[in-house]
Formats: C-alpha cells, structure tokens, sequence
C-alpha cells in the first residue's frame, strides 16, 4: 500500500515536468525579413538604374542580398 502512494504522488509531481520538457523550444532569431519591391524600386530609381542593369539590381535587392550589382562597369 505505500509503494503504490509513493508511486502515485511521484506520477502527480513527475507528471508537468515530463509534459514541460516535451515542449519544442520557442524559436530564438527572428524570421528575417527581406525589402518589399516598392522599396526596392525606390532604391533603383535612386540609383537611376535602367534595363538589364535595374532588373537585376532589384531582383537582388528582393531575395537580400547584400551586394546587389547595380551595374556592369564598362571599361571605354
């Protein structure tokens, strides 16, 4: 009889500690966010990018990329 107390109030007290530690860990970094295209385009018109050059700054801009390639440098 007090083996089965015994058993019975370490399940009442083990019990939230078991559920507790099944739990998945609350995410610690924040989603990263990348710029819309109105603040891309913004960014392109500032830069007075035209054509191929624009299409893939933005492009770049778009998925984060830190160094976008605004335009080809041309050697003349």
């Amino acid at each position: 009889m007090k083996t089965a107390c015994v058993l019975a109030a370490i399940a009442i007290v083990g019990a939230p500690l078991a559920a507790a530690a099944e739990q998945p860990a609350a995410p610690t970094a924040t989603p990263l966010k990348h710029p819309s295209l109105k603040v891309c385009n913004k960014q392109a018109d500032a830069k007075q990018l035209t054509g191929d050059a624009r299409t893939q700054f933005v492009k770049d801009c778009h998925a984060g990329k830190t160094a976008a390639k605004a335009a080809p440098k041309t050697h003349t």
